[in-house]
């Protein structure tokens, strides 16, 4: 079938990062503006006289030396040998402070240039099409001829993780991959995030909490309601499932947007703040694979730091009760990671985030040294797939807790942390002991009562400050070489 693209467009050389940026969005938006143009005149009956493409802007650099910049201390911004490197971009507006300061440090530690262009990587029409754009669905149907016939649609072989997973093998000499995540497996999780959360991406801010209890969800909403009335000196806004937006009372606390009628599966909350550095809180429910589902797309976004704040089982005589367990360690049974990262790969604490927390901890109860260890243990979480465990036979389950040295076991914890490390985002976790099946300890209804109201407060207000202690670490305290293989991508 014939093509209908539109003009090609040369490949330019930059040593501005801003002009380089300037000019994906040149390509992007003339790009995906010709695709949507097709897909218009076709609900008008106008169908197209071929196979409509065009392609994801395309950026590369050329490395002639091994020479690095050696007084960085950053854990990213190095090509870390000759030769060729590549990515392609989408939604380069999203991502605009990303990509400039990530390629100003590759500037500085190689030189230049960069160079910018259209890429081999089809659009998909999926992902030209904002996915709150209305479409005439009905109207398309009716033409008589399948989309795919007229338009590329996703290609899972353009948006596998074989280059996070560190299984993806180029050619000698590249071209080597630039970023962790090509356009098409962007595109596939920004989609995804508005669906399970609510909230379109650009909501979404540079520090995550994960939380499996939606009490936490409901504290948080009411101490960020609260603060936009009272004007906060910080935050600008916050933003609930439907993009409903409510504005801080010194920029004239509007309200816009409307609430959806269904909750989505996993719903979002952000504190904004300027370059994204408020705070997004999602409520993943329980469970490995939510967990895993979440960070796979979260990840895209490229945050600076992600905790887990929920209830754990404590597995200690010692604990009660309300206890803090802070994991400096994880014993992975969750099975959903199994095919991308072995369980032979230790997933090590984050001593910036680890300092972060306990810190925290001990600034919110107003607790020090001895006190505060009275009420938070340090140890090995161990997370699984089986929320039923106590239903079956305790005697191997309770070997492998003894043997693991675990003092917590939960259905997310290890899972969030290794999606971490897979994708290179700082993680951390802080539990709470919300029950001690092992001891007979079960939560009762009234005892549940209380002790949801007097600790998930608490609880949630030092992972807040935990997020404000790390947002004001320098990049290169925060991200941690930990997280870096041998031949990494130069992008963050």
């Amino acid at each position: 079938m014939k093509l209908v693209t539109p003009d090609p467009m040369p490949l330019k050389s930059f040593t501005d990062p801003e002009k380089a940026w300037d000019h994906i969005c040149a390509i992007y938006d003339r790009n995906t503006g010709f695709i949507r143009e097709h897909l218009v005149n076709l609900t008008k009956g106008i169908v197209p006289p071929g196979k409509v493409r065009a392609h994801y802007p395309r950026v590369q650099v050329l490395s002639t030396s091994f020479q690095q910049n050696a007084n960085s201390r950053l854990a990213y911004g190095f090509l870390h040998s000759p030769g060729l490197y590549q990515t392609t971009v989408t939604q380069p507006r999203l991502y605009r402070k990303y990509l400039i300061e990530n390629l100003a440090v590759i500037l500085k530690n190689h030189g230049g240039p960069i160079e910018v262009g259209e890429s081999e990587t089809p659009i998909p029409l999926h992902f030209a099409v904002d996915p709150t754009e209305r479409v005439e669905g009905e109207v398309l149907l009716d033409i008589g001829v399948p989309l795919r016939d007229l338009f590329d649609v996703p290609d899972l072989g353009h948006m596998d993780d074989e280059i996070a997973n560190g299984t993806f093998i180029p050619p000698a000499g590249g071209p080597y991959p630039l970023a962790a995540f090509t356009a098409p497996r962007v595109d596939y999780s920004l989609h995804r995030l508005n669906h399970y959360t609510g909230t379109t991406p650009e909501h979404f801010q540079n520090f995550v909490i994960f939380t499996n209890y939606q009490f936490y969800v409901e504290e948080f909403t009411r101490l960020a309601q609260m603060w936009m009335a009272q004007g906060h000196e910080f935050y600008e806004s916050f933003v609930a499932p439907g993009n409903v937006v409510t504005m801080n009372a010194r920029q004239g606390g509007e309200t816009s947007g409307v609430h959806p009628t269904r909750q989505p599966q996993m719903p979002a909350y952000h504190l904004t703040a300027p370059s994204g550095r408020g705070i997004t809180m999602i409520n993943i429910g329980v469970g490995p694979s939510n967990a895993k589902t979440a960070t796979d797309h979260v990840a895209v976004l490229r945050p600076h730091a992600w905790l887990m704040l929920g209830h754990c089982a404590g597995l200690r005589n010692s604990q009660s009760l309300g206890d803090y367990v802070l994991a400096h360690a994880y014993v992975r049974e969750d099975h959903v990671l199994d095919d991308d990262l072995p369980v032979t790969v230790p997933i090590p604490a984050l001593a910036e985030i680890q300092l972060a927390l306990q810190d925290a901890v001990e600034e919110v109860t107003h607790l020090e040294g001895l006190e505060a260890k009275a009420i938070m243990r340090t140890g090995t979480v161990f997370t699984i797939d089986n929320r039923n465990w106590e239903l079956r036979d305790q005697t191997e389950i309770s070997r492998r807790l003894s043997q693991s040295r675990a003092i917590a076991l939960d259905m997310e914890s290890a899972t969030i942390a290794a999606n971490g490390f897979r994708f290179r985002v700082p993680y951390g976790t802080l539990l709470c002991v919300s029950d001690k099946p092992l001891h007979g300890e079960l939560k009762l209804p009234g005892m549940a009562s209380d002790f949801y109201r007097t600790q998930v407060n608490r609880h949630l207000l030092i992972g807040l400050k935990a997020m404000e202690i790390l947002r004001n670490q320098p990049p290169d305290r925060l991200h941690s070489r930990k997280l870096r293989s041998f031949a990494e991508t130069a992008f963050q």
